[in-house]
């Protein structure tokens, strides 16, 4: 049991400053440490005047109070954040102040008055200014605009007034309005002004095109109305209420309008802006929401009537847009959700020091820090914090729930007011007699020997000594900066004087109290430490200073101190660190000064630095530049002269880092990724075990983004705790990490076996059992180590062989760490160490600790457990044998192991979650699971749960029966309930073991079991009614069972009957054999096993008659041999031909051979090809094709066809063979055929050959491509030239293409001749004739031909075309310019021996007409004409001429044109190309 002592201890000096002894910490730990409270009462000016109004500006930390004055009257006073008052700001008067407002961001402040007068305070210009009298009663309205650039006023006469402002608070100008209600104002809310347009995306939309936005900035457009808002606008449009209950809108045009009525006093007027909606409640709590339109029109969306006592005056907000809150003189806050449509109250807790009855005056919100806070008439401040987190966890909590009560902040008198305000968020709070401010610190707290302080309020200590288990209460009358306990004392101080309290037994009494300016102090045994410039004082208790630590003044000042076992280490403001021993009478430089800068080139400034307990090790935290602290902690090792670098954002392994002096540090990080966007939050050394070091880590603010933050759960470990083991062989080691346990708020310090926690105040801690923590007092708890969990306070031996075990294990060292417990006889501690190995997954420890407790069976189940793939899994048989069931089971959960998760709750006799494992994830083992429930129930004797589990497993057919053996009425029963055929056939099967025959054949027949009736009845000797039964169901076991019957009474036909029946063909066959039964016996074999079909042909054929029905069982039993054996023996053809139709190519060649060759006898001449295809004699199938004419189908030619894997023909063999069967394919005209087995020969040329012969034109291109041969190119381009390829240019271009691929040059020289002859013939073309004939004769004379004397005869009459046709050419083109020299030349053309050869004579007479008739030499184009009559015939003479020129000609010359010149069908002839073709093909089609 623990004791509890409550010491009340005041402290009577005046505080005003707050500071946190860890300098360079503020920034971190403020995030994870609880806060407490700081008062600040207002300095007020006159002590009489009691507050009335309390106004803080929204965004400076400057409080407005309004007093009253029974003796002067009313004043208004401005006070700073720690209640300094503003002297210049003070106004006073002899009548009362009734309103408040600040402007919205200057520190200007209007305050009205009971007399009808306004004044405005310029605090930053020191000025007063008095607004124009307008006014004549009191003040009961006064607000600011929205941009603070007007002011509305309005008194209990109705009188309101809207004054433009400057920006020093006066007023400009006359009133912009002034408005007379005829009835008391009461409530004034100003409607921001709608968004103005956005100019940036607006222009973006009118260069994109948009016609709407180009015409918002041409505003002067017809009907586009006012122009564009670029700037702030004014907005001074704001509602009104009247104390007759009516709500009027005042629009910026002045004019004002009815919006709505109630049926009482408005007590509080909102207006929610994101929705557009006014939000009205009024004094007898109807609140009513109304939709606003722009031009001032409400539409009620919701009534509702609040509950709640009426009469008292309300404090009513709005928290979040969504969520009313009301004080109204209660003992509870009541919520109204507008958005859930719920309603919920809070109250606050007698737990946390509140009375009983207690009532909430007066409620304010802080949306920064999520607070709500209240103020009591008992003069205490209730807090309740709003769940923080993602969005969804929020909206998943109920209302209620959403809501933490913190610890009160106590007061005195009856708070009538409360105001959050300020970017500060400070709190102020009006108890009638004064205003005090709360501002916010951070809770203090220290541990050192075993005692632990927490602060609990601003004034209120907890002190907790773990050696004796007694905890304590200080009291003190002071804010207090910081605290250091130690065993004997605990000393506070706030920066001006120092208290110490010495502990005198079970008593704490005052030591010593002085003045010191000192902002840190530490403690050793009598001395006390602190600091000023350049110097450390060692002081006594009572502050006398007995002796001077030095620093020069390159080391700076100290700033920084901290005790640890016997050593004091000194920090300063210039980065110099130096220890000191305090183990003799006076301290001793232990470590000279060290300057961080050169030890850890590159970092920042110190922000805390430790020694360990022998003062050889110092841990330094580093301070960046902007005051954060980094994720960096050094270390530096004093007697070695080295340092260590721990990183928390290092990614990498362990490494080195070289300093520019060529020191190296030794580098360090962190093993857990969740670990890397944390830092060093406060660090600390084992006061007794040098090697051990502890640190709390936090996440750094500002590192995650929104997205991060948004993703980021309530489950999300912000702060760690790490542990390490520091030596100078193994350097830094992580000995353990765990993420702060909820109930904990920070860590405190280190002292083995034990961290030590201060808790969060009223939080129940969670996971107490499992983490080993013990409860000490409400503030402070203290954990076991990992290795030290459930030793509790184990003897000094045990403590330190174990911490060595630790060292040894973190290290790896695992022969050390066993030889430094292998003392350890304790049974006790062996198991502790076991559950310890089930925390920390280590087998390998565990075996050991098994085997020195003696646990046999234990070290058995985890060798066979060895072969889980699963660490968990092998883990939690350990934790089984250990007794740790419910850390099995979460190690099974954790590793998915549902099928060992199913094992352990039948072995721990949780069968329900067995089976509720089993339904959910281990369905393979349902039925096993149901099944052995079921055997543990009938064990236990609940037999119909039992049964239902038998049933449910599926084994109730025979598990049931064998239950209830003893009880047989209860079995029948059974079997009668459940109507299953299983159970009814066990039951008559019982029965006629039994001798009830009767019985037992109602139960046959109910699970019909046919066979077991028939049987009965045959032992009965009702052998008629088992006929029937067998002949009605079919069924084969009492059809073979009837049969066997009627065989022993010699009833053949019967038996044979039931014997076929039951399929028994064998039985039935044997029957009938003996009984001459041939008849029955040839159906019963074709219906049987080809065995017994071979069996009944022999009986046949022994018999020697029917002869065809042996060769038809034969046949179908397979024998096809014999089959055919028998039919040629007895000519049966029929028979042969059906057999024949069944071979293949598995069957016996000669057997083919010999039906082949008999149909061939028998001209069947086509299933004689199948059969010779089929036995692979392929050239005899051949020859039968050729004598026979038969035509070979594309089928059978692909059966003569031999694959190339055939071991049956040689290639040579199969090549003759493939050519043969083209060769037959060409003679009967199948081509293609043939081109294709000409191919699988290799013949390509005669596979062209024949494709040829198809003339498909497009194959044999195509075969002409892939061949690659010069004769098939050849070939395929003299076909090609048999086409018509004048008129296909895609045919001419393959000829040209094959001869060239063929390098047949002469072929593809005499091609270009034919073109060139085509061009003069078809189309008189004698430029492309030229161009063809040059081709032509480039060919041939590349050409390599066999005379070489031909060649060149052949060039020479190309040559001379070619020259004759250029030589016509010439005359043509230059006929245009010289008519005479073409005229010459063509004559000279016609006298040319070779004309014929190369040049039309038609052309050149035809040349000659045409000039002649155009020169009107008649007579020498008749004598042309003449001569062209007597060359070409009279029909092809237009070809030439037209007959307009031949009628020219005879009418020149005056002779009648003959008519045979002239003939009808011939039409008129132009020089076109086409035109000439379609000429000539009238000629020709006649």
């Amino acid at each position: 049991m623990y004791s509890v002592y409550i010491y009340i201890i005041y402290l009577s000096i005046p505080v005003r400053n707050v500071y946190f002894p860890c300098t360079g910490l503020q920034s971190v730990t403020t995030s994870v440490v609880m806060a407490v409270y700081v008062d600040h009462r207002t300095e007020a000016p006159d002590s009489v005047a009691s507050p009335s109004h309390i106004a803080w500006h929204p965004l400076h930390p400057i409080l407005a109070v309004a007093s009253i004055s029974t003796a002067s009257g009313g004043c208004v006073d401005i006070y700073l954040e720690q209640g300094e008052h503003v002297s210049d700001a003070h106004v006073e008067r002899t009548f009362q102040v009734t309103s408040l407002s600040w402007h919205p961001s200057r520190p200007i402040l209007a305050a009205g008055w009971e007399s009808g007068e306004v004044v405005v305070l310029n605090k930053r210009d020191k000025e007063h200014h008095a607004v124009p009298s307008n006014h004549n009663a009191k003040i009961t309205a006064l607000n600011w605009s929205t941009n603070g650039t007007s002011l509305v006023s309005g008194d209990r006469h109705g009188v309101l007034v809207l004054w433009r402002m400057d920006q020093r608070g006066r007023v400009q100008g006359p009133a912009l309005l002034k408005q007379e209600y005829g009835k008391c104002l009461s409530h004034c809310v100003f409607r921001p002004p709608p968004p103005g347009e956005d100019f940036v995306q607006l222009a973006k939309a009118a260069v994109g095109g948009d016609e709407k936005a180009l015409d918002k900035f041409n505003w002067r457009k017809a009907g586009m109305g006012a122009p564009l808002k670029m700037g702030l606008q004014e907005g001074l449009s704001f509602f009104i209420t009247l104390t007759d209950g009516s709500v009027h809108y005042v629009n910026e045009k002045g004019k004002t309008r009815h919006v709505l009525s109630t049926d009482s006093l408005v007590q509080k007027l909102l207006f929610l802006e994101k929705r557009d909606v006014l939000l009205v409640i009024t004094e007898n709590l109807q609140l009513s929401l109304h939709a606003v339109t722009l031009e001032g029109e409400a539409e009620e969306l919701m009534k509702v009537k609040l509950s709640g006592k009426t009469g008292h005056s309300a404090d009513i907000i709005l928290i979040d847009h969504s969520l009313v809150v009301t004080a109204l003189g209660e003992t509870v806050i009541r919520f109204w959700d507008l958005d859930r449509d719920e309603n919920y109250v809070l109250s606050p807790d007698v737990q946390f020091g509140f009375e009983g009855g207690e009532c909430i005056n007066c409620i304010s919100y802080c949306g920064a820090k999520g607070l709500l806070a209240a103020g009591t008439n008992k003069g205490r401040i209730a807090m309740w914090r709003k769940a923080s987190g993602s969005d969804q966890s929020i909206q998943a909590l109920e209302g209620k729930k959403k809501w933490k009560l913190q610890a009160p902040t106590e007061l005195e008198g009856n708070v009538t007011q409360i105001k959050w305000g300020s970017r500060k968020n400070l709190l102020a709070v009006n108890n009638i007699s004064s205003v005090v401010i709360l501002s916010e610190q951070a809770m203090l707290s220290h541990f050192h020997q075993q005692v632990a302080v927490v602060q609990v309020s601003p004034k209120l200590f907890n002190v907790t000594i773990f050696s004796t288990g007694t905890t304590h209460s200080l009291c003190v009358d002071m804010n207090v900066n910081g605290v250091f306990a130690t065993k004997d004392a605990v000393a506070f101080w706030n920066g001006k004087q120092v208290t110490v309290f010495e502990c005198s037994g079970d008593a704490f009494r005052s030591a010593g109290s002085f003045l010191c300016d000192s902002p840190v102090l530490s403690l050793h045994g009598e001395n006390l430490y602190t600091v000023e410039p350049y110097r450390v004082q060692v002081r006594t208790w009572q502050g006398t200073v007995k002796q001077l630590l030095v620093f020069s003044e390159a080391e700076g000042n100290p700033c920084l101190l901290d005790v640890c076992g016997n050593f004091l280490a000194v920090g300063t403001d210039l980065a110099h660190f130096k220890i000191f021993d305090l183990s003799r009478r006076e301290a001793k430089v232990h470590c000279n000064s060290k300057n961080f800068f050169k030890l850890f080139p590159g970092l920042g400034g110190i922000a805390s630095v430790k020694c360990n307990a022998n003062g050889n090790k110092v841990s330094i935290l580093v301070s960046k530049a902007d005051g954060n602290i980094d994720s960096k902690i050094c270390f530096y090792d004093v007697e070695m002269d080295k340092v260590t670098l721990f990183d928390f954002k290092a990614e990498q392994g362990n490494g080195r880092e070289k300093l520019s002096s060529g020191q190296s540090i030794d580098k360090s990080v962190v093993e857990y990724p969740e670990l890397h966007s944390h830092i060093p939050a406060c660090h600390f050394w084992d006061q007794s075990e040098p090697r051990l070091f502890v640190c709390e880590a936090i996440l750094e603010t500002g590192l995650q983004s929104p997205d991060q933050k948004k993703n980021q759960t309530e489950s999300t470990m912000d702060v760690w705790i790490i542990s390490f083991f520091s030596s100078e062989e193994h350097g830094l080691l992580l000995q353990d990490s765990f993420p702060l346990p909820s109930s904990y708020q920070l860590l405190l310090g280190i002292e083995v076996p034990h961290y030590y926690f201060a808790k969060k105040l009223g939080e129940a801690e969670k996971g107490q059992a499992e983490s080993g923590s013990i409860k000490v007092s409400q503030m402070v708890a203290r954990r076991p180590m990992r290795d030290f969990i459930g030793l509790g306070d184990c003897d000094k031996t045990t403590r330190d062989a174990m911490l060595n075990f630790s060292f040894y294990l973190t290290a790896g060292d695992m022969d050390e760490a066993f030889k430094s417990i292998k003392l350890i006889k304790s049974e006790a501690v062996w198991e502790n160490m076991a559950r310890m190995c089930v925390k920390t997954q280590r087998l390998d420890v565990a075996k050991i600790c098994l085997g020195n407790m003696g646990h046999a069976r234990g070290a058995k189940a985890l060798r066979e457990a060895e072969q889980e793939p699963e660490q968990e899994a092998r883990v939690a048989v350990l934790a089984i044998q250990l007794g740790m069931l419910e850390d099995a089971e979460r190690l099974y959960k954790a590793c998915k192991r549902y099928d060992l998760l199913n094992k352990f709750y039948q072995a721990s006799n949780q069968w329900q979650k067995a089976i509720e494992t089993a339904e959910a994830h281990d369905r393979v083992h349902l039925r096993t699971t149901y099944y052995n429930y079921a055997k543990h129930l009938e064990a236990t004797g609940e037999h119909g749960l039992a049964l239902t589990h038998y049933e449910k497993s599926d084994t109730h057919r025979f598990e049931v029966p064998r239950m209830l053996s003893e009880d047989l009425q209860a079995l029948e029963n059974y079997v009668n309930k459940m109507k299953d055929k299983s159970l009814w056939k066990w039951w008559a099967q019982y029965l006629e073991s039994q001798s009830d025959m009767e019985s037992a054949l109602k139960y046959y027949a109910l699970a019909q079991d046919y066979f077991s009736l028939v049987r009965v009845h045959c032992f009965q000797g009702n052998i008629q009614k088992a006929a029937e039964i067998a002949n009605e169901t079919g069924n084969w076991a009492a059809s073979y069972h009837l049969a066997r019957q009627y065989e022993s009474q010699d009833d053949i036909k019967q038996a044979v009957h039931f014997y076929t029946r039951a399929q028994a063909f064998n039985n039935a066959i044997r029957l009938c054999k003996d009984n001459n039964l041939d008849d029955q016996l040839m159906n019963l074999a074709l219906l049987s096993s080809p065995e017994d079909m071979i069996e009944a042909a022999c009986y046949y054929e022994e018999k020697g008659e029917q002869m065809d029905r042996a060769v038809m069982l034969y046949h179908k039993a397979g024998h096809f041999s014999k089959a055919l054996e028998l039919a040629f023996a007895t000519q049966q053809f029929g028979a042969l031909q059906l057999i024949a139709e069944d071979l293949d190519e598995k069957s016996d060649p000669a057997l083919l051979a010999r039906c082949s060759d008999f149909f061939i006898e028998h001209a069947q001449y086509e299933k004689a090809m199948e059969l010779l295809l089929t036995a692979k004699k392929y050239h005899e199938a051949l020859q039968l094709c050729l004598k026979q004419n038969l035509t070979i189908t594309e089928e059978m030619a692909e059966k003569m066809t031999v694959s190339k894997d055939s071991k049956d023909l040689s290639e040579e063999a199969q090549r003759e063979l493939l050519e043969q069967i083209a060769d037959c394919c060409m003679r009967q005209g199948n081509y293609y055929m043939a081109t294709k087995k000409y191919m699988q020969a290799g013949n390509k040329l005669k596979a062209m050959r024949a494709l040829l012969k198809s003339g498909d034109t497009k194959k044999i291109v195509f075969f002409a491509g892939v061949s690659r041969q010069r004769e098939i190119y050849i070939m395929a381009a003299n076909y090609l030239q048999s086409l018509d390829w004048r008129k296909d240019p895609e045919i001419m271009k393959n000829i040209i293409s094959f001869y060239t691929k063929g390098r047949a040059l002469d072929l593809l020289a005499s091609f270009y001749d034919a073109c060139a002859q085509v061009e003069i013939d078809e189309y008189q073309n004698y430029e492309k004739a030229q161009g063809a004939l040059t081709e032509a004769y480039k060919c041939l004379s590349k050409a390599k031909t066999r005379s070489t004397l031909e060649q060149e005869s052949k060039l020479a009459h190309l040559q001379s075309k070619m020259t004759l046709i250029k030589r016509f050419i010439h005359a043509r083109r230059v006929y245009a310019e010289d008519p005479k020299e073409a005229v010459r030349q063509c004559e000279l053309l016609l006298a040319e021996q070779d004309f014929d050869n190369a040049i039309r004579h038609g052309d050149v007479l035809g040349f000659l007409v045409e000039h002649y008739v155009q020169v009107q030499e008649f007579h020498m184009a008749y004598r042309y004409l003449e001569e062209m009559q007597k060359r070409i015939p009279p029909m092809n003479l237009s070809y030439y001429v037209t007959p307009q020129t031949i009628e020219a000609v005879h009418r020149g010359v005056g002779i009648p044109i003959n008519q045979t010149l002239v003939p009808e069908q011939i039409c008129h002839s132009s020089m076109e190309n086409k035109e000439v073709e379609e000429v000539a093909d009238e000629v020709e089609d006649p």
